[in-house]
């Protein structure tokens, strides 16, 4: 373990992320909102410690091995979500505690979407801002950010790349180099996010409101600038506009890579991913637009329809917008859409969840099992795509998704012991590990309620669930630390 090169690497991640202080402190000097001396005194502090941390190990540049990889993605993720709630907990407005600071700040990185602060209209803009900043930070990984710069850092990245991108098929590369790669993520990233502020811009949100909104579109974090979120707008044309960009980053990156590459649509005509993808939010959509029509929860279908596509989009991809409490809507929806969050977006995609392609190759391999009870000397392949998958991505799905069960299980039990009801304790965990945000019952709105306790071991599902379980539950494997 080349623990002193692990120290280096983060003391220059700490003096970067310092960096992204700055344009909350201009939007500060902008709007004249009193928290410039805020964000100035949160970049200082978080220079000088990773300043303490990069100069004595400085000199040490050995090439991180596979393990340094997983652990070093782990310290990132924990490092820089205690530095990005500095700002939280040294501000008046809004005055937080360091456990609600720590919640916010992982909730943002994480692009979890769940907060512990009210009165989002009458924040300062930096504050609300800044927020907005840390789901789009995180949302394509701060990770593959430093893997794109490896070259500068004088550090290989693929060991970072393989810990950090999600899914089974997480070794595959849109282009012969490593940094390329991470660079074209980050191109298409960067578009998707100017092109989505500029159409909500376009369809009435202000300047500011645009950038912020679009900065959680495409992250699928979920924050919003107004306590109604989305619904503050009364918009059809902001709902749709945003139900399109949700899509989109609920999409494979790197389908949107090959297709810009090529000029040529069909890389997604041929995703079995996608196409999963596709017919799982039509599906639910579908039952959520009936149900509440005929439940006249909305008297007249095109309400119903708007509400229902947009409700199901926003909580199947992980974003977590609303335009309307859909906790309080009637009979079984409520649950059902938290389940649909369970399945999340495509790998590669900045959604949460399982991913779809787990949840496909669960379905697979359930059908096969129940064709050998009828052909019990049957050789029956698992496809995707045509394509066989090997025995081993089969039981490393499996593996996931015990982990995934039994964490899910320890979390919730927890909480149920802190004092919280079986309904919001379970949906509690659910939003938090599949980085949805809103939940059910006492976390319907938001997260003040919990207790610390509660709040610490949500942070901790949040991380689970942004670092897709093995990432971090192997660092508390005694084999990971044996020589």
């Amino acid at each position: 373990m080349h623990l002193l090169s692990i120290q280096r690497l983060l003391g220059m991640m700490l003096m970067l992320f310092s960096a992204t202080l700055l344009p909350p402190a201009a939007v500060s000097w902008f709007y004249d909102d009193g928290q410039l001396l805020i964000f100035v005194e949160g970049m200082l502090a978080v220079l000088v410690l990773g300043c303490l941390m990069w100069f004595p190990a400085r000199r040490f540049r050995e090439e991180l091995r596979v393990r340094d990889g997983f652990l070093i993605v782990v310290l990132f993720w924990l490092v820089l979500g205690l530095a990005g709630a500095l700002p939280f907990a040294i501000s008046i407005t809004p005055e937080m505690s360091v456990t609600d600071a720590v919640f916010e700040s992982f909730s943002g990185l994480t692009t979890t979407g769940a907060t512990v602060i009210t009165g989002l209209d009458e924040l300062p803009k930096s504050i609300l801002f800044y927020r907005q900043q840390l789901q789009w930070l995180g949302g394509m990984g701060i990770i593959v950010l430093a893997v794109a710069i490896m070259p500068m850092l004088g550090v290989g990245g693929m060991q970072l790349y393989r810990a950090e991108t999600p899914g089974p098929l997480k070794d595959t590369k849109l282009t012969p180099r490593i940094t390329e790669t991470a660079k074209a993520l980050w191109y298409i990233y960067l578009s998707l996010t100017v092109v989505c502020a500029a159409s909500y811009w376009q369809a009435g949100m202000s300047g500011f409101d645009a950038i912020a909104h679009s900065f959680s579109t495409i992250a699928i974090g979920g924050f919003s600038t107004h306590d109604e979120s989305i619904g503050y707008f009364q918009s059809t044309s902001i709902e749709m506009i945003a139900v399109v960009f949700m899509l989109l980053a609920g999409m494979n990156f790197a389908l949107h890579f090959v297709a810009w590459r090529s000029l040529n649509l069909k890389a997604y005509f041929r995703d079995s991913e996608l196409k999963t993808y596709l017919v799982v939010l039509s599906l639910v959509t579908a039952i959520t637009v009936t149900y509440l029509y005929y439940t006249d929860t909305f008297i007249f279908y095109d309400e119903a329809l708007y509400a229902g596509l947009f409700q199901a989009v926003s909580i199947g991809t992980t974003t977590g917008f609303t335009t309307a409490d859909y906790f309080d809507w009637p009979g079984f929806l409520p649950v059902m859409l938290l389940f649909v969050s369970f399945i999340g977006g495509c790998t590669g995609s900045t959604g949460g969840g399982m991913k779809v392609i787990r949840f496909l190759l669960l379905l697979k391999q359930g059908h096969r099992e129940t064709m050998r009870l009828i052909r019990p000397n049957a050789q029956i392949p698992v496809k995707v795509g045509g394509k066989p998958m090997s025995d081993r991505i089969i039981s490393a799905v499996w593996g996931f998704f015990a982990a995934y069960v039994g964490s899910f299980v320890i979390i919730m039990l927890f909480l149920m012991a802190t004092g919280l009801d079986q309904i919001t304790a379970f949906s509690a965990v659910a939003a938090c590990m599949n980085n949805l945000g809103p939940g059910l019952g006492g976390v319907g709105e938001n997260f003040i309620g919990l207790t610390d306790p509660a709040k610490w071991a949500l942070s901790f599902a949040m991380m689970l669930g942004r670092l897709e379980i093995f990432t971090l539950l192997i660092l508390f494997t005694r084999a990971f630390w044996r020589r």
